[in-house]
């Protein structure tokens, strides 16, 4: 049976039990004064079961460990040019919670693709091992179910014919129609939501009883093929619940994000670590070697990138991000109007003018086609960017920009305004919000920078981050939104040789007082100071500063309990 992709993200949950009558149709002559008794089938609760294990058959050896990634593919033998270049998505399922008094078994495959495709995708059972790193692709197994047409959101094949009841199942997906690759949600992915799944409904209850008549019509049973789904509640893909405008899931409800990468309880830990001509810029190793000090990965990288669209400068997301985002990691985009390496700055009006166009347009196409949503900020702190124009054109620039990645179809971004926050600056910040259709996130970029500006003020991390965060509550800028701590950081203080292992170990309790507060990414840099005997910004800068970063990352309330938790 072929049919057209779902467009919707469904949260699986247990409906109410509903009872219905099957009443025999009687026929014809019956004979006098005998009457059936029958029983009742009862609607069971719909089963929601996550698959167990996934992988991408493959005989593309640059897939590597194709059980371990956040995502499945799909492709035709011919893919992307490569004759040899097939994949195909096998997916195992454990299914041991159907009564054994079922009758009338649906089961319903379900999984998620972050773009829609002109392309045909079948199920079909498949005699492979999803826990295989890279599975060789063989012949396929009984089709199960077709789909003309990938939507954006989750999907959904009837495989009724391969789940009967209980037992370990595996199906595969094919693709035709596209030679392109299609990316899908694993079951590695830290949203639970987007993860494979399989929706199982049945019926109990005994069968009719035998009714002696000459003719009778049999009890009205539904099919595998033609059984009509039990509607499950609807929501916004990766939500859920019913989400607030912003894009918050409801507290009380931990362990979820939200379609604008909201956790739903606590807080994601993320990191800046730049690489250097030393270790060959190698931005990946920038990240790992950090999470080997800390003992565990960061939910966010953050990385800054320039309008020159070329090497990893420009041209993002580069191979080391691409990475990061296989391995669960969210990416945290801070693209700015200048050029690194010719150490030139656009103007504002460049921007919305379209003289960049063809670099925006590029960007957004690179954004779209990473498949998952990603953080993106245009011009962090632009109240400190006097050359590049007025606030006003910082704001005409920045929704030039996100409607030309609007056009692109790059919704998988998620915009994340970003400002200074300081106080000499609060009169500007009305003038700078480009406005709340325009941005998913506020952030801000506080320091305990102690004598490294010249100042003998040591803040608290609750002071640090309390200020802007407090006037933001007050003038209404961006109500609703979730806040970022987009850059974050301490110097030590030289007096007091601990004092920066105890500001990272009170930093989360900072943190779970100002609860806005639902990302926080720390800069791991000099930045604009220098290091001396008195001022040193980065983390790691002693093994007492070390020490205290770790404990504050082993904080529950940075840890959510999702499958990208570290």
């Amino acid at each position: 049976m072929a049919r057209h992709g779902l467009h919707r993200s469904t949260r699986f949950r247990s409906g109410p039990r509903r009872t219905a009558m099957v009443i025999g149709v009687v026929g014809g002559l019956v004979v006098a004064g005998i009457v059936a008794t029958m029983m009742p089938l009862l609607a069971s609760d719909d089963l929601s079961i996550w698959a167990v294990a996934d992988t991408t058959a493959t005989a593309v050896s640059q897939d590597g460990d194709t059980a371990a990634k956040t995502t499945l593919a799909t492709c035709p033998t011919r893919c992307d040019g490569n004759l040899r270049g097939g994949r195909e998505a096998v997916i195992e399922f454990a299914v041991t919670s159907v009564p054994a008094a079922a009758a009338n078994v649906r089961a319903t495959l379900r999984v998620y693709s972050w773009q829609q495709f002109a392309a045909t995708v079948t199920a079909h059972a498949s005699p492979l091992s999803a826990r295989e790193a890279r599975p060789a692709l063989a012949s396929s197994g009984a089709v199960l179910d077709s789909i003309t047409g990938v939507s954006r959101g989750v999907n959904e094949w009837d495989i009724s014919a391969l789940v009967t009841g209980n037992g370990t199942w595996t199906v595969a997906l094919a693709q035709g129609g596209l030679d392109s690759r299609i990316y899908w949600a694993s079951v590695d992915h830290r949203n639970p939501d987007l993860r494979p799944s399989l929706m199982i409904s049945y019926d109990l209850g005994a069968r009719p009883s035998p009714v002696t008549t000459t003719r009778s019509a049999p009890p009205p049973t539904a099919s595998p093929t033609t059984a009509t789904q039990r509607p499950s509640p609807t929501i916004a893909p990766s939500r859920t619940a019913t989400p607030s405008a912003s894009g918050a899931v409801p507290s009380g409800k931990c362990g979820y994000v939200s379609d604008k990468l909201v956790p739903s309880c606590g807080a994601w830990w993320g990191m800046y670590s730049p690489a250097g001509s030393a270790d060959g810029w190698d931005h990946g190793k920038a990240v790992t070697d950090v999470e080997a000090q800390v003992g565990r990965k960061f939910d966010i990288v953050h990385r800054y990138h320039d309008f020159s669209n070329v090497g990893s400068n420009g041209a993002f997301p580069d191979a080391y991000e691409t990475q990061q985002m296989r391995e669960g990691r969210l990416m945290f985009f801070a693209w700015e109007s200048r050029n690194f390496s010719a150490g030139t700055t656009l103007k504002w009006s460049d921007v919305y003018g379209g003289r960049q166009d063809a670099t925006i347009d590029a960007v957004a196409g690179r954004i779209r086609a990473a498949a998952v949503p990603v953080f993106l900020g245009f011009d962090h702190e632009p109240e400190d960017e006097p050359a590049k124009g007025s606030d006003a054109d910082f704001v005409r620039a920045w929704r030039y920009v996100h409607e030309r990645f609007a056009k692109a179809g790059a919704t998988n971004a998620v915009w994340v305004w970003t400002m200074m926050g300081w106080s000499g600056h609060h009169s500007r910040y009305a003038g700078l919000y480009p406005g709340d259709q325009y941005v998913d996130w506020v952030a801000y970029d506080p320091y305990n920078f102690h004598v490294c500006t010249g100042s003998t003020v040591w803040k608290s991390p609750s002071t640090t981050v309390g200020g802007f965060y407090d006037w933001l509550d007050d003038n209404g800028i961006g109500a609703g939104k979730p806040r970022m701590l987009a850059e974050f950081g301490t110097n030590f203080n030289s007096a007091d040789p601990g004092a920066k292992q105890r500001w990272f170990q009170e930093f989360p309790a900072a943190l779970k007082a100002h609860p806005k507060i639902r990302a926080a990414i720390y800069f791991n840099s000099p930045g604009v100071t220098s290091r001396t005997a008195t001022c040193d910004m980065t983390m790691n800068h002693d093994a007492s500063a070390v020490a205290g970063f770790a404990q504050a990352g082993q904080e529950p309330y940075l840890r959510q309990p999702t499958r990208g938790s570290r």
